[in-house]
């Protein structure tokens, strides 16, 4: 979360340079980003859909595995995890 914080953070002071400078921004307007928005959550309705018709079970376990991350993508934590295979060598 604190690294959402300081990016809102920079992005407000680039805003308050920009406006100082009489320069205006390039980034597209808010009902553009909302209709960004739109489009991911509309992408996810596909795979909820189907699992709603082929009768399998819509649980929040399954909805946040397979539909939050695409929407948010890997959310920062703060610490760098290690996958549980680490250092393990690969029998092959």
């Amino acid at each position: 979360m604190k690294l959402y914080i300081m990016s809102l953070g920079a992005g407000i002071l680039v805003g308050v340079i920009y406006s100082l400078l009489n320069v205006r921004s390039p980034a597209p307007p808010v009902i553009a980003l909302v209709g960004l928005f739109g489009i991911l959550i509309g992408e996810q309705a596909v795979p909820v859909v189907k699992r709603v018709f082929s009768s399998e079970p819509l649980s929040v376990s399954w909805f946040n595995a397979h539909c939050v991350p695409h929407v948010f993508g890997e959310l920062p934590t703060g610490r760098k995890q290690v996958p549980a295979n680490h250092g393990a060598e690969e029998l092959g």
